[in-house]
């Protein structure tokens, strides 16, 4: 298994597996599969690039990518995980906990302590995925930007220092 952020090459297989993403969990991500699709390729060469702030990685098994997470810091500089998605042949292998901890040691190495991402409390083995990996919830809540109807939890990852 390979794991390396996107460069601006790469903008077809990041389209292909966020749009695949978008398909198969449609309520699990700030954005809907109709928007998604209305990115232009100059747009999706952007997203690949990185130029936008948000840092996508791909999990790869040989060719194929198998699973990608992004990271984006916001406004008020807190690092985000974002995107986290395994294609479903892969779930239950070592990709989804790679990502991560690959996210995980690119943010410690940019200066970020902490990493929050927001999860819903109906999708139970995400929670605990992410609970594994040393996650917390946060007594926070806000409407998913892409399904307003539906409330997402606030979990925080804190840096020990002892990282890599």
């Amino acid at each position: 298994m390979i794991i390396r952020p996107t460069t601006e090459a790469d903008w077809e297989v990041l389209k292909a597996i966020r749009i695949a993403a978008l398909l198969d969990a449609p309520t699990a991500f700030g954005v809907t599969h109709a928007s998604a699709a209305a990115y232009t390729d100059a747009q999706w060469q952007e997203r690949a690039s990185a130029r936008n702030g948000t840092e996508f990685l791909l999990a790869f098994d040989g060719a194929q990518a198998t699973g990608m997470a992004a990271r984006a810091v916001s406004d008020k500089q807190e690092c985000n995980l974002i995107g986290m998605w395994v294609k479903p042949e892969y779930r239950g292998t070592p990709v989804a906990a790679a990502l991560v901890q690959t996210l995980l040691a690119r943010a410690v190495a940019q200066g970020h302590r902490r990493v929050v991402l927001d999860v819903s409390p109906v999708n139970a083995r995400a929670a605990a995925f992410y609970r594994k990996l040393g996650f917390s919830f946060l007594p926070e809540w806000e409407p998913l930007a892409s399904y307003p109807d539906i409330q997402v939890q606030k979990m925080e990852w804190l840096s020990s220092g002892r990282e890599n």
